[in-house]
């Protein structure tokens, strides 16, 4: 026979448990891959903390206005235009819909002590009304950039921590620049093809120096060739570009910077060209 005082710590028992698993628990979200369409130039997002938090979830529908903005219009000095920082504020009346994803179901496994609640980080996937973006970018004076874009064929000779080799498609070291690189790509909108060891051998690039292909690019691609070396007086990576764009040669640089910084410093300067936009910078 359970008494008064059974009873009462059986039912704290059970409240505990709940308030426990209410704590720890976390919405289900669908892995970003399922949200994110790459044929979707409309479409950002940006990390956030805490699920369904209105004050994050505004901050995060300005960063992505910002990368769709760019993306759309190939215009890259709109990330840094004062009047893009004014129209973030009011960015959520220019979204169509938007989803969360748990960031941290990428890191297998999660534990406990990986972000619970308010400071769990969560990627926002944002999704813009095509209408009124372009209406915009027209008002911005910086309208869409139509058409087919062209494939940025990056030609890379590369002096890092682990060695000096042509960056290419096969080479197991740069698996992470690979990646990189595409991300580069995917923010401004921009094809990306990574040369094989058998194209660049084609070409004529031999390892060492800055890169000269002997070809050609095909119709449809643009030919970046370039060095990116660590240079500890920097700090940083230091990356030299060069290319030619119908009839006219085009070099830029960027140093101290990670080379993500660095990879997006050649693709921003490619998309800037072929948008028709001016030099790179």
């Amino acid at each position: 026979m359970r008494t008064g005082l059974t009873v009462a710590l059986i039912a704290a028992l059970m409240l505990a448990r709940t308030l426990c698993a209410s704590t720890f628990s976390v919405p289900p979200t669908k892995p970003i891959e399922e949200l994110l369409d790459p044929k979707d130039p409309y479409q950002a997002f940006d990390i956030v903390a805490g699920y369904n938090r209105e004050e994050t979830r505004l901050v995060g529908f300005g960063h992505c206005l910002r990368e769709v903005l760019v993306r759309v219009s190939g215009e890259p000095r709109l990330e840094q235009d004062p009047r893009v920082a004014a129209l973030a504020v009011h960015a959520a009346g220019l979204v169509a819909s938007y989803d969360y994803s748990d960031f941290l179901i990428r890191l297998q496994p999660v534990h406990d002590d990986q972000g619970t609640g308010d400071e769990r980080p969560y990627d926002l996937v944002v999704r813009f009304d095509q209408a009124k973006i372009d209406a915009m970018l027209r008002d911005l004076n910086v309208p869409p950039w139509p058409g087919p874009r062209p494939e940025v064929v990056p030609v890379l000779w590369v002096k890092g921590f682990t060695g000096a080799y042509l960056l290419t498609a096969e080479v197991k070291t740069a698996a992470e620049q690979r990646s990189s690189l595409a991300a580069a790509a995917a923010r401004y909108g921009m094809p990306l093809h990574v040369p094989s060891e058998g194209e660049l051998a084609d070409w004529r690039v031999s390892p060492g120096g800055f890169p000269e292909p002997r070809a050609a690019p095909e119709d449809g691609q643009m030919l970046v060739a370039g060095t990116l070396e660590f240079a500890e007086a920097s700090p940083g990576w230091v990356g030299h570009w060069r290319m030619r764009w119908h009839g006219a040669d085009y070099a830029w640089s960027i140093s101290g910077v990670n080379y993500d910084a660095a990879f997006r410093s050649l693709i921003r300067g490619a998309t800037r060209v072929a948008a028709g936009r001016g030099a790179p910078e």
